[in-house]
């Protein structure tokens, strides 16, 4: 079998991109959780998660995050497209801070939950959920 130069050249910039936009995804959630942070760092305590361990659709994920004292709470999903799920901000009068929705997921993936305490200080919870059926165009 004989390739063309231009053939090769595209047969290498496929191969190159393959191996290089895996990594890029995990950069744009490092990214989006320094932007949040303002680079500050990031604790293990301080925040719940509830996510299933196994998704049977991944067009309807539900979760629930909750984290006492904090003013905000920003759910990330690693392995989606666009990795923001949703920031839910929480004023002074603000009962419990508490929130739950369903999110989609493309597939197998972390999902990640950060938090803004009320003395500054950021604190992560992360759970892995298996998805048997992707939404995000799987």
């Amino acid at each position: 079998m004989d390739f063309t130069r231009r053939e090769t050249l595209a047969l290498g910039g496929a191969a190159a991109l393959t191996f290089v936009l895996p990594f890029r995804a995990n950069a744009a959630v490092e990214d989006v959780i320094a932007e949040f942070t303002g680079g500050a760092a990031v604790g293990d305590a301080g925040v719940e998660l509830t996510a299933p361990e196994i998704a049977e659709n991944g067009n309807t994920v539900p979760i629930a995050v909750s984290a006492p004292g904090a003013s905000a709470i920003m759910v990330l999903a690693a392995g989606n497209p666009t990795p923001g799920v949703a920031t839910f901000n929480f004023g002074p009068l603000a009962a419990s801070q508490t929130a739950s929705t369903r999110m989609r997921l493309a597939g197998t993936q972390d999902v990640i939950a950060i938090a803004k305490l009320a003395d500054g200080s950021f604190a992560q919870s992360a759970k892995t959920v298996k998805v048997t059926i992707g939404g995000c165009g799987g």
